[in-house]
């Protein structure tokens, strides 16, 4: 999967942000960005080494299962990025249900619907980490 220039990219964006929430996060955006990059790694696994025929399915229990884990992070942690998160995910979730109904639907779409919301969810670990290591600044005391 990372044989190609697009996929090098935003191996660099997903690594680059992940660091930067496990570093400068709190607990919240640790596990959130912990599991994202567990479950990347899962899905770049699956990809390899996984029949065509049975990737989707995998990949599809992947976000189930990354769903559930933000839903539980928003129910838990006193923040609002899981929230736009967990939506984001669910999106991504109800793309793969759509296919699996109705095989119709041009896997392209699925694939832009994936890493778009792929990369918004990383934005809102972000957006939360940059909050968290702001307030915390800002209950130290200018620096």
């Amino acid at each position: 999967m990372l044989n190609m220039l697009y996929a090098q990219v935003g191996a660099v964006f997903v690594v680059l942000i992940c660091a930067f929430a496990l570093l400068k996060g709190d607990e919240p955006e640790r596990f959130g960005a912990g599991a994202y990059c567990l479950l990347w790694i899962a899905t770049i696994l699956i990809q390899t080494y996984l029949d065509a025929n049975w990737t989707n399915y995998g990949v599809f229990a992947l976000d189930v299962l990354f769903l559930c884990l933000l839903c539980s992070l928003a129910w838990k942690a006193r923040r609002s990025w899981p929230v736009w998160a967990a939506g984001l995910q669910l999106l991504s979730v109800m793309s793969h249900l759509l296919l699996l109904v109705d095989a119709r639907m041009p896997s392209a779409s699925l694939y832009t619907v994936l890493n778009l919301t792929g990369y918004g969810v990383l934005i809102c670990i972000a957006v939360g980490t940059f909050w968290a290591w702001q307030e915390r600044k800002a209950s130290r005391g200018i620096e």
